[in-house]
């Protein structure tokens, strides 16, 4: 990467605050801070934006995991499950990124996206009390299949990692809002950790812009937790609304851009 102006070190340290802090309470910090660096470093090798978002990234969900064990205290039984099928599809997404073309990915990703939204929206209730839905190795075999699931996605593209998890935790294991996204950001955190030692050992990360925009992940990821933890169930839902429909305008262009509609 270039030499960079003071101006988009600060615009980029700002970049990481926000998405750390979205980041903590539903997930979707991705949808800021990549492209942030995309703007910054245009003419930048593509693997080293990934690699040096990963690293703040690392660090807002190691904090924001923190915060949620300490406060919501977490069901370890589904977490265990949860964390190490998030690591193992993490890898193989990782594995499958060079062989799979990303624009196959944007249409499927919209209509799961409109799909998400649609049910948030027509469900008020959901996500708002824990009722779950399975029992036993039934609910230990659902959490491993989601964490396998969504660390695919996250190791091949990325985006809206944090938010599947989330929705997937409500909607198909029962669990609400405030706990589904205790146990999403352990996820998230072996999803990142994964793809993070891949990009370390390839010596892509670019230490002195990811580790300031690290800390200012991590000061957001925290800021972020304490406030969804504290506001509860009903903020945590609408900040997910809206961060899904985020995407869905996102990827919603770069679908219309991709058939040359745009």
């Amino acid at each position: 990467m270039d030499e960079v102006s003071l101006l988009t070190v600060i615009i980029l340290i700002g970049a990481a605050f926000l998405a750390g802090y979205v980041d903590a309470v539903v997930g979707g910090g991705g949808l800021i801070q990549l492209p942030a660096f995309v703007v910054a470093f245009p003419y930048a090798i593509p693997v080293q934006l990934l690699a040096t978002n990963k690293l703040a990234s690392v660090c807002g969900t190691a904090v924001s995991s923190g915060t949620y064990l300490r406060r919501v205290k977490p069901d370890l039984r589904t977490a265990w499950p949860l964390v190490a099928g998030a690591f193992v599809g993490s890898a193989a997404g990782a594995f499958l990124a060079s062989h799979i073309p990303r624009e196959a990915f944007n249409p499927l990703i919209l209509a799961v996206l409109i799909g998400v939204g649609a049910y948030a929206l027509l469900r008020p209730a959901l996500g708002q009390v824990e009722m779950l839905r399975h029992t036993g190795r039934r609910h230990t075999a659902w959490a491993a299949l989601i964490g396998l699931g969504v660390g695919i996605w996250d190791g091949a593209l990325g985006p809206g990692t944090g938010s599947f998890f989330v929705f997937l935790l409500v909607g198909v294991l029962g669990f609400a809002f405030l706990q589904g996204t205790a146990l999403a950001k352990l996820a998230n955190l072996a999803t990142n950790l994964a793809a993070l030692v891949v990009f370390v050992g390839a010596g892509a990360v670019v230490w002195k812009i990811g580790i300031p925009m690290g800390a200012a992940n991590a000061l957001g990821g925290y800021l972020g937790a304490r406030t969804a933890v504290s506001r509860g169930h009903g903020f945590i839902r609408a900040v997910f609304i809206v961060v899904v429909s985020a995407f869905i305008v996102k990827i919603g262009y770069d679908v219309l851009h991709q058939v040359g509609l745009l």
